[in-house]
């Protein structure tokens, strides 16, 4: 593992030279009025990054899942909004297209995708599905050779400002998951309408609301992959971007480790910096321990990925340890700071705000130890 970070280090280098001069600057603006500005994806889009993990014949600059990493964890050390919009476009919008879609789907969709950062949606969680992925309730009735589609979905990153919409429904009542299918819809179609936004309370900058779909009516050739394998194409999408969120986790943990550890050695209190206490250089030196764990899960998710192995039960712990370990250090960094780490005159309370995201997002932690646990267990039963 040591050997993939040291190969990687020259393009973190580049890439977090590029974030902290584009993206950084913006970052309380984003977060302060809730915005996702023009100029930030404008930027993303000249570096080609909107295309992170698609082939170049699609227009992408086929990154490996180690180097697309780098970018969510570096872009999110700066600002927590920006990586989750950036994850969520590249792990859940391009991804299942290009992994489950027709020829004529990728080359529909991807190059704006990915060269124009025309951002794509992801539509699986429900007011009444959101752990229980399963328990879709939207639905596709067949008309001849198109479905009507009903129903609403929650929490989507970029509901707004998407072009399109990834969505699972379910088009048969018998089979349980299999019952559910996946479909490309497009912003502007009769019966696609955007709700609620969400006001929250981190990663604010990245849009959230609610998708309507009333009597939409698509041809049968937006449906994504065969009938019934929508649930398991969600499941193995999912499998990759809890690799970015474990990433965009480290990310804030850095942060948050970094300002904690030069606060510590500026900051003075009876005459020296706190840093020379023993109570702050156990705060350090603990954040920086699960830091370095933290990178290698997630690193070595990354690694399977590429590899092309199972990495189910490695991309669960990837982010369910990083999201946890986010929750630390952002923590303790206020508690570093005091009342200033209280203050927004610091980026310590965003950074403890924008990191429960991880938590909760794509699987909450609780969810990840029962993938962890069903793995482990179907590893033993296999001996």
């Amino acid at each position: 593992m040591y050997d993939l970070l040291e190969k990687l280090a020259g393009f973190r280098s580049e890439v977090r030279q590029f974030c902290e001069a584009e993206i950084a600057p913006h970052a309380v603006e984003v977060d302060e009025k809730q915005i996702f500005k023009p100029e930030i994806q404008e930027k993303i889009n000249a570096k080609g990054w909107w295309g992170s993990i698609v082939p170049k014949e699609y227009g992408g600059l086929g990154l490996s899942s180690a180097e697309y990493t780098v970018l969510v964890e570096e872009i999110s050390r700066v600002c927590g909004s920006t990586g989750l919009t950036f994850a969520a476009h590249n792990s859940l919008g391009t991804y299942p297209i290009y992994a489950f879609g027709t020829e004529e789907q990728r080359q529909k969709y991807l190059p704006n995708a990915c060269k124009k950062g025309a951002l794509i949606a992801f539509g699986l969680t429900e007011p009444e599905a959101g752990s229980d992925a399963g328990g879709t309730k939207s639905k596709a009735v067949r008309d001849g050779d198109h479905y009507v589609i009903n129903g609403t979905k929650c929490w989507i990153t970029s509901a707004e400002p998407c072009t399109v919409a990834i969505a699972t429904a379910r088009t048969s009542e018998e089979g349980g998951v299999k019952g559910i299918s996946s479909f490309i819809l497009e912003k502007g179609m009769e019966g696609f309408s955007v709700g609620k936004k969400e006001n929250k309370m981190g990663c604010r900058g990245s849009n959230t609301a609610y998708l309507h779909f009333d009597d939409l009516k698509v041809h049968e050739s937006q449906r994504l992959g065969d009938e019934g394998v929508g649930f398991k194409q969600f499941m193995i999408t999912l499998d990759g971007g809890r690799i970015s969120i474990g990433a965009m986790a480290l990310g804030l943990a850095q942060a948050a480790f970094e300002l904690a550890s030069r606060y510590a050695t500026e900051r003075k209190s009876f005459g020296q910096p706190i840093s020379s206490y023993q109570a702050i250089q156990w705060k350090i030196a603990d954040m920086a321990m699960k830091i370095e764990a933290a990178r290698h899960l997630v690193y070595g998710a990354a690694y399977l990925k590429d590899s092309g192995k199972r990495m189910s039960k490695e991309s669960a712990m990837a982010k369910v340890y990083a999201s946890e370990v986010a929750n630390f250090c952002t923590y303790e960094a206020i508690q570093v700071l005091g009342g200033d780490g209280y203050s927004a005159k610091y980026p310590a309370e965003r950074y403890y705000r924008d990191m429960k995201l991880c938590e909760i997002g794509e699987g909450t932690s609780e969810v990840q130890r029962i993938v962890i646990a069903r793995e482990v267990f179907k590893s033993i039963s296999d001996m």
